[in-house]
């Protein structure tokens, strides 16, 4: 009887032991290096760049229907397609 009460105590006591205090430092890692910049300097800003005057500009021409047109941009590359030999045969 005794031995059995002895072997259910000590079954018992690693219940009672506080939890590793390393437990869940990988996943803390990880999460700590996707984070880019913890402390950005624009934090207290709304929007990073926004302009209220703009945005307010913006809006006005939308409600009076004269919204401008985007600007096309035009990039040339100067790669030459075509093919590289002679098209006749020899």
């Amino acid at each position: 009887m005794r031995i059995t009460l002895l072997l259910l105590a000590g079954l018992a006591l690693p219940g009672c032991t506080p939890n590793d205090i390393t437990m869940g430092g990988a996943a803390k890692h990880n999460y700590a290096m996707q984070v880019i910049d913890p402390d950005p300097r624009y934090a207290g800003d709304a929007i990073e760049g926004g302009s209220g005057a703009h945005a307010t500009a913006a809006m006005e021409r939308y409600r009076k229907g004269t919204v401008k047109e985007p600007q096309t941009i035009r990039i040339t590359s100067g790669l030459v397609s075509g093919s590289s030999g002679s098209s006749t045969p020899k």
